[in-house]
């Protein structure tokens, strides 16, 4: 019912531009506008709030950044002038404080107000901070947008050691970044193996071998209870009352949906903002999208779904309200430090199941393929993930591998050679 509600208020202007307002000037919600302004150019008069003072970046090349291999100006995706180019007005660096659903409209910090016809909330994630004693110091960050890497590259130009805490991807590529800017780095991870939601120990053990040869240190199945300082941080200590120095804390252990903002509208809220198959939520004039939102109970954090999403929610708010967001399973495809990684599926298997696995130690290679009554249930690759896409269709299509069996690890190529 409000699909079609919303629909026909698109499509029933009468020559005159609706308003869309976006609260969010990140890459979910510009790509959403992106798709709306190729089926209707001309439909809205579009104003954007953004929290950060820069047009929208890529936010997954902040590493390159950190790492001195791009510049600010090389992750940017559309520049002031993009905005005025198609006549969107642009406010950066004023995020929206307060929305009013029932006169529609939405207040900024610095007191803008603008009214809305449909409104498309896309306030992303924000970082978890551990909430242990000195999380508040100076020196102490999280990894999450351009501010922050300005934050470690001025450590790193007047400070030497770094601790990041969180084991995961985030973790691990602040910590090349910044022993690639000089500093002497460790990793602090609770759990015993890093990257466990995309690594099995095995693979997690062969990266960690490969980043310690590079200098890097980490201490897992670590307890952090304290950062200790006083004008700036200076150590961390942890619950068994061990401490290492530290100049600089940067936090990667995990985000949390930013929904303050939409809780506080009463729009329905579980752990994100909750929508349905076209991205609206319970307010028909109000759609949501990116790591903002909680579809049939998931959450998102990587591109491939948060793109379909935007697909989706472009094509209803152009009016065009055929498109239905579905769930894809996704396969992790990384590089880490010079290091290609893959998983996809259940790459931990359990009762019932059994593991193909081919180690080449010399080529710095691992494979492991879990299967489950002939069929291919979760993979993970280690230096050679060319065959990636591959195992992750068998996965998906649930193909019947007995007869590649003896061929499988071996890829593709051999599987689908003629016998001779």
């Amino acid at each position: 019912m409000k699909t079609e509600y919303a629909a026909a208020s698109a499509g029933g202007t009468g020559g005159k531009r609706l308003r869309l307002v976006v609260v969010g000037n990140g890459m979910a919600g510009m790509r959403t506008v992106e798709e709306l302004l190729k089926l209707a150019p001309d439909l809205y008069d579009i104003t954007v709030f953004g929290a950060e003072p820069h047009g929208n970046y890529n936010r997954i090349l902040l590493s390159p950044v950190l790492a001195g291999e791009k510049t600010v100006d090389d992750i940017i995706i559309n520049s002031r002038a993009w905005y005025a180019e198609n006549g969107i007005a642009l406010h950066a660096g004023d995020p929206v404080v307060e929305i009013d659903r029932v006169r529609r409209v939405v207040r900024s910090q610095k007191g803008i107000e603008a009214h809305y016809d449909r409104l498309l909330l896309a306030t992303g994630s924000k970082p978890f901070i551990i909430p242990v004693p000195g999380h508040d110091l100076p020196g102490v960050i999280a990894f999450r947008d351009i501010q922050d890497v300005e934050t470690m590259l001025a450590a790193a130009r007047a400070h030497r050691h770094a601790v990041i805490i969180g084991g995961g991807l985030l973790g691990l590529e602040a910590a090349n970044g910044l022993q690639r800017q000089g500093m002497s780095v460790t990793v602090v991870h609770v759990m015993d193996s890093l990257m466990d939601r995309q690594l099995d120990k095995s693979a997690a053990a062969l990266l960690q071998r490969t980043l310690e040869a590079k200098g890097m240190r980490f201490l897992l199945k670590a307890d952090t209870a304290q950062i200790v300082g006083g004008e700036r941080v200076a150590a961390v200590r942890f619950a068994d009352g061990s401490e290492i120095p530290a100049d600089l804390v940067v936090m990667t252990a995990g985000v949390r949906p930013n929904i303050e903002l939409a809780k506080a509208a009463g729009l329905h809220c579980e752990r994100a903002i909750v929508v349905d198959d076209t991205l609206q939520t319970y307010d028909p004039r109000v759609y949501a999208v990116g790591e903002c939102v909680q579809h049939r109970a998931a959450t998102f954090g990587l591109v491939a779904p948060i793109w379909d999403q935007a697909r989706v929610a472009g094509a209803h708010l152009a009016g065009a309200g055929h498109r239905r967001y579905v769930q894809r399973a996704t396969a992790t495809k990384l590089k880490v430090t010079g290091v290609d990684l893959y998983s996809a599926g259940d790459f931990i298997g359990g009762p019932g199941t059994e593991d193909l696995v081919l180690r080449d130690p010399r080529r710095g290679v691992y494979k492991r393929l879990v299967l489950e009554n002939d069929r291919v249930i979760g993979a993970v690759l280690y230096g050679d993930v060319k065959d990636g896409g591959w195992y992750f269709d068998l996965i998906q299509n649930r193909t019947d591998v007995s007869s590649l069996r003896s061929r499988l690890l071996f890829g593709r190529a051999l599987c689908e050679a003629e016998p001779a």
